[in-house]
């Protein structure tokens, strides 16, 4: 980009335009608003249940009739999509994560009834990947050392996409990091008819210290052996984060994710200069709660680091962001 060389002082003060606050708004470089925003939401079992999350302050797991009150509210406050993560019972989780391909999981419950409810209203976006569903807690399947099989776990994880675009679903979004996944999803969508179903790649998602409160909520935290990085990112890592943006993208997403948020701006921002593709970011478990613990130690101000954090994703090039503040946000912004 090229730069203009500015004039000297006085002629040019740059607090001239920050005086007044509609000059401040006529200057302003990214705007935030509710269509901006994805709000993931976790599913249990039961009618009428709503369980809080202790890690994740304000944060609930609800029935599939709550999941839908919650869409309802969502297309009232002008949010896009809901991002589905199911609690499975401990009795329907299993080494293979057969629950998965059941086309009346939990998972596929609540995509028929939000759409029943709520039509093309809202957007629902389905995670891809078998942690919620196996007894081990690993995104894929394992072979006797623990280790998590690429190729085996791939075809389970079409059957799962397919089984999820079947029940209604608009967005698949497999966060599961095996290699090679997107194109044979992609060519499974395709040779099914489900030819507008969109992929959003989790295309650089780090083996992260922020995900704690998320496997809480969906129950698979006690349940994990060993750990995720030998599939999910090195922290330490740039380019290798623009080769996997750079493989889903020629294997055929829609758009592709950063995970965490916050801590990988620089990530989002790479990514977006490179390949001008549609960039989402997750403002992860761990992050939510920070900003919680933050305000429940009277060390912030909820509103205000709220949007200010949600506008930095805006400002680092992302199209929207997955935040558990999206409801919350998105009431500030409506007044």
């Amino acid at each position: 980009m090229t730069q203009t060389i500015p004039a000297p002082f006085p002629a040019l003060r740059l607090r001239r335009t920050r005086a007044t606050g509609w000059s401040r708004a006529l200057h302003r470089e990214h705007i935030l608003t509710p269509a901006d925003l994805i709000w993931p939401l976790f599913v249990t079992e039961g009618a009428g249940v709503e369980e809080p999350i202790p890690s994740l302050p304000g944060v609930s797991r609800w029935s599939v009739d709550g999941i839908v009150a919650r869409a309802k509210e969502a297309v009232a406050q002008g949010i896009p999509v809901l991002a589905l993560f199911p609690n499975t019972q401990p009795e329907r989780r299993s080494e293979d994560g057969a629950e998965a391909l059941n086309p009346d999981n939990l998972m596929c419950r609540a995509i028929r009834a939000i759409k029943d409810a709520c039509g093309d209203d809202i957007g629902v976006l389905t995670d891809v990947a078998l942690d919620p569903y196996t007894s081990h807690g690993q995104d894929g399947l394992i072979d006797d050392a623990g280790y998590v099989l690429n190729d085996a776990t791939v075809e389970v994880l079409v059957g799962q996409s397919l089984n999820q675009a079947a029940a209604g679903a608009d967005i698949i979004a497999p966060s599961d990091m095996m290699d090679g996944r997107i194109g044979t999803i992609r060519e499974a969508l395709e040779a099914e008819n489900h030819h507008n179903v969109q992929i959003m790649s989790y295309a650089a998602k780090y083996a992260s210290a922020f995900y704690g409160p998320f496997r809480d909520a969906v129950g698979s935290r006690g349940l994990l052996k060993g750990n995720k990085k030998t599939y999910q990112m090195d922290p330490a890592n740039a380019e290798e984060a623009l080769r996997e943006v750079a493989v889903d993208l020629a294997e055929g997403a829609d758009s592709v994710m950063v995970k965490p948020g916050l801590p990988y701006l620089d990530i989002a921002i790479r990514v977006k200069q490179q390949f001008g593709v549609p960039v989402f970011a997750y403002q992860v478990s761990g992050e939510y709660a920070m900003i919680e613990a933050a305000v429940a130690a009277g060390a912030a101000d909820r509103d205000t680091m709220v949007l200010e954090t949600l506008l930095a994703f805006k400002r680092a090039g992302c199209s929207g962001v997955l935040t558990y503040h999206a409801l919350h946000a998105a009431r500030l912004m409506n007044g």
